[in-house]
């Protein structure tokens, strides 16, 4: 009855009741992805396997997951380290994500004290595992692994072998094939594959611990580049002619891992889309030319699976460390 007896207040009330409904949309936020661009924070210099693989996500991304535009940000510097940090420090709001890389993510806190916990990260998607292998220049006398080995030992101290940095695979690699083989080589650290690439084509280095993936020789008459052998456990089926280590009586087994992650506060709503836009785009066919098309030896698993496998992993690192470490 008092509604009746103010109409003056009913009109502030439903005056004031359209104002509210005015503000809502200005007030709400944007829903994830639509709003800003989503960085994707690559540890290595431009050029690599990580950033090549994840510039080429990237795009599939957008079209998967509408109103989504990825960007990437090379922050490459101490094996990795500086973009996990990044990754860990972001607010964990779904708009910056990164690469994952293994060894280096899980070997160099072995080594020494990090910025990053890895409790405060959180694995999406492993999208490849890619063989570690050591390559030539195409002119190089090295011909075979045993090759390498013999020249080694007459020449201790003598060949260098270039690395994409401290603690990462091609680095873990060369520590073991040095304890398998009873040789000595010169290490240069990169700040990525790219730079690692360059420097066996220029013969800075003499040879160059790279991945499969990252050579860049298939389809070509003539590749700049060789590899002499590959870490992985059986022959790569993109590079049926490349032998193994173990092929040639060296045993030693390293590859490289690479996917993305998020800090771990994501929301799981988010850190589920991207898992499944990753998983939708790996089993097209698009994907698939483009994965062979960049050489990316494919090995999809969702992020739980792949964090479930991290603490053996690591303890095989620290196993390496304690008898061999990589560094001094």
């Amino acid at each position: 009855m008092e509604e009746q007896s103010n109409p003056g207040r009913r009109g502030v009330l439903a005056a004031g009741a359209a104002l509210v409904a005015l503000a809502r949309p200005a007030l709400a936020q944007p829903a994830w992805p639509a709003g800003r661009p989503i960085e994707i924070i690559v540890g290595f210099a431009p050029g690599g396997g990580t950033d090549v693989m994840l510039r080429a996500l990237a795009l599939f991304m957008s079209a998967e997951l509408q109103g989504a535009n990825f960007v990437i940000n090379n922050r490459p510097g101490a094996g990795g380290e500086t973009a996990y940090a990044a990754i860990q420090a972001a607010r964990p709001d779904g708009y910056t994500i990164g690469g994952l890389n293994t060894p280096g993510y899980l070997s160099v806190p072995v080594e020494r004290r990090v910025r990053y916990d890895r409790t405060k990260i959180r694995a999406i998607a492993r999208l490849v595992d890619d063989p570690t292998a050591f390559v030539v220049h195409r002119d190089s006398p090295y011909q075979s692994l045993s090759d390498l080995v013999a020249d080694a030992r007459r020449r201790p101290g003598a060949i260098s072998v270039g690395s994409s940095g401290v603690g990462t695979d091609d680095h873990l690699g060369l520590t073991l094939f040095q304890a398998a083989t009873g040789t000595e080589f010169i290490h240069v650290p990169y700040a990525g594959a790219g730079l690692v690439k360059n420097a066996v084509l220029s013969r800075t280095i003499d040879v160059a611990g790279l991945n499969l993936g990252e050579i860049g020789m298939l389809g070509q008459e003539k590749p700049a580049l060789r590899p002499l052998a590959g870490m992985g456990e059986h022959r790569w089926d993109m590079m049926p002619d490349v032998p193994t280590f173990r092929e040639a009586g060296i045993d030693v087994l390293m590859t490289s891992e690479r996917g993305i992650g998020a800090p771990r506060g994501i929301p799981d709503e988010i850190a589920l889309r991207l898992q499944e836009a990753i998983a939708r785009i790996v089993a097209t066919p698009e994907w698939a030319e483009k994965a062979r098309q960049l050489e990316l030896p494919m090995a999809y698993l969702p992020g739980a699976e792949w964090e479930a496998a991290m603490p053996a992993q690591e303890a095989r690192y620290r196993r390496i460390w304690e008898k061999t470490p990589w560094q001094q």
